[in-house]
């Protein structure tokens, strides 16, 4: 088991566009389309940095863990991403080690991917998610 890299940088922005103007627009980052997620209610701009991606995040709902974020803490960066290969064996050893899992098992993600995102109170405060992408899953 390691992590693989930062698989992406999760953002709340106040204004969508206009990050998302800025990040293509500006600093000339490629766009690669837009998902929304129901399970998570959320709207993902995907922007490809290099081996990494920044996704923009929208709230598709008031109550979602997006927009009460946006509410309480304002635009920025609301978690890191990790790559890894297998994500079950991931759960096994953090639940082992006695650490907070948002869900007790993993969810379907954006662009098909496997996730489970670790509470922050495991973490010294930093919402971390482990995402197995499809073609690293056997």
């Amino acid at each position: 088991m390691k992590i693989n890299r930062i698989n992406h940088l999760g953002i709340v922005p106040k204004d969508a566009s206009l990050a998302k103007q800025f990040f293509t627009g500006i600093l000339g980052l490629p766009y690669e389309g837009g998902e929304v997620v129901d399970d998570q209610q959320v709207t993902v701009d995907f922007i490809r940095c290099e081996n990494s991606r920044l996704e923009l995040l929208q709230a598709t709902s008031t109550d979602s863990s997006i927009a009460k974020f946006l509410a309480t803490r304002g635009a920025g960066i609301q978690h890191v991403a990790l790559d890894v290969d297998d994500l079950d064996s991931w759960v096994n050893h953090l639940k082992k080690n006695q650490i907070r899992l948002i869900d007790e098992k993993p969810k379907k993600g954006a662009h098909n991917t496997r996730i489970v995102f670790i509470h922050p109170h495991s973490t010294g405060g930093i919402l971390v998610e482990l995402v197995e992408e499809k073609q690293n899953k056997n």
